[in-house]
């Protein structure tokens, strides 16, 4: 038998089985982050006052205990000046949705750890991957730690989250999701196949438009923060105008980009639109020199996620926010970020 072939089949099966857990990892990420979504627009987020990491598994078990984790809701600025009244089985109903959200967190980290710690025992991960997982999972834990961080922005006498904690919960989600989807398909790349006619102006052009995707899902952060989607129900127009006239009623000048509903809003159709255009151009361009089927299949994949993200984004503004379609549009949002990632990747890959 040949060593050295064998060998190198071996590894192979090994790092599609290392790629396989990371996608079904980037699966449960994809998951938390629409969960995430539909706890925020339902307005659950402050429903659980207590951070425990370790026996967080475990709900109320009985009356007592549901009216005991209650009154501590009842305590909370949220409550008292926005749900006073609310009765025991309205804070289920908003309860069961935050707990869920942080379970399936919690199950996440199980979920990544345990094969972690087996394929590590069985000698299963090449030497240069072992810090690439390790600084994912430690990622994970500053997530929990920023979600925690997040909420307690919310728990004092403004009972709104902060949109800069809310953005950047987000974001480090979304940073987590990409390395992991990166890895997977590095693991990958041996069984797809190559030979690219991509230029580096071409490779740069879609790096670029990856950026811009990057930073408009991070401008719609903003947007849920502040909660900025309820007004200007308009498009392409807001309140009659291309540009609001609130747009820079604050001072200093630069917080209106992060506090100011209105500008928030126009920066995140702007980018939008301009991540719509990019999309557009490189398509048609790209579509003329690129050859090889996971290249185009990147493209087409690309064209169809921004279309459909688009179309989520305009239709979400004017029916007011409906948490089905909001949930979706953010949804939409990991759909192109996981096209755009899969192009890039096709392009330095074949």
């Amino acid at each position: 038998m040949n060593t050295a072939a064998y060998a190198t089949r071996t590894d192979r099966a090994d790092d599609r089985r290392i790629a396989i857990w990371l996608l079904l990892c980037c699966a449960l990420v994809f998951a938390m982050v629409v969960l995430g979504g539909v706890t925020r627009l339902t307005g659950s987020g402050l429903s659980m006052v207590e951070w425990d990491p370790l026996m967080g598994f475990i709900p109320p078990m009985n009356e007592a205990e549901w009216e005991r984790v209650f009154s501590l809701y009842q305590a909370s600025p949220e409550y008292q000046k926005i749900n006073a009244g609310m009765d025991l089985d309205g804070f289920k109903r908003i309860f069961w949705f935050e707990f869920a959200h942080r379970v399936l967190g919690r199950t996440i980290g199980i979920a990544f750890l345990l094969p972690f710690l087996y394929f590590l025992a069985r000698g299963m991960i090449r030497r240069p991957l072992v810090p690439k997982l390790v600084a994912m999972f430690v990622l994970g834990g500053m997530q929990g730690v920023l979600g925690w961080y997040m909420v307690k922005s919310g728990l004092v006498d403004n009972p709104h989250v902060s949109q800069y904690r809310l953005t950047a919960h987000l974001s480090l989600a979304l940073v987590i999701y990409a390395y992991m989807f990166w890895v997977a398909l590095g693991l990958l790349s041996g069984r797809l196949q190559t030979g690219s006619t991509a230029s580096p102006g071409m490779r740069l052009s879609a790096a670029l438009l990856g950026l811009l995707a990057f930073v408009t899902i991070m401008s719609g952060g903003f947007v849920a923060g502040l909660k900025a989607g309820f007004v200007y129900n308009t498009f392409p127009l807001m309140d009659g105008r291309w540009i609001p006239e609130a747009m820079f009623l604050q001072e200093p000048l630069w917080r209106n980009f992060f506090e100011n509903m209105a500008t928030v809003q126009f920066d995140h159709r702007l980018l939008a639109t301009l991540t719509f255009l990019g999309t557009m151009a490189f398509w048609f361009i790209a579509g003329r020199t690129i050859s090889t089927p996971q290249a185009r299949l990147g493209m087409h994949l690309l064209l169809a996620a921004v279309v459909l993200q688009v179309t989520l984004g305009i239709t979400t503004l004017l029916l007011y926010v409906p948490v089905a379609l909001a949930a979706a549009h953010q949804a939409g949002a990991l759909l192109l970020l996981t096209a755009i990632l899969f192009l890039n990747h096709r392009l330095r890959s074949e």
